[in-house]
């Protein structure tokens, strides 16, 4: 995949991570959507070096799904952790 798949990828993995953890984030919209790309990214990586699951050049393959919104959702937690009482 191409650094804009991966970057569309992100995108919809961090809305998707949005929806399966709603609330409050302190970063808003936009700090959520670099969250899910960022996420995108560690996920894809982490599937690659450890999980023994290379990233295919497919951009409908479910484990790279699974990969990227997992990151996000780590992003977002360990994100809503640290930062989380900024906004009260």
């Amino acid at each position: 995949m191409t650094i804009i798949s991966w970057i569309i990828l992100g995108l919809l993995a961090g809305a998707i991570a949005k929806f399966l953890l709603p609330g409050r984030d302190p970063g808003g919209f936009i700090g959520t959507t670099l969250i899910g790309v960022a996420g995108a990214f560690i996920g894809g990586w982490v599937s690659a070096r450890w999980l023994d699951h290379p990233i295919t050049r497919d951009f409908y393959d479910g484990a790279t799904w699974a990969a990227a919104i997992g990151g996000s959702l780590v992003l977002l937690i360990a994100y809503r952790l640290l930062f989380g009482h900024s906004r009260d």
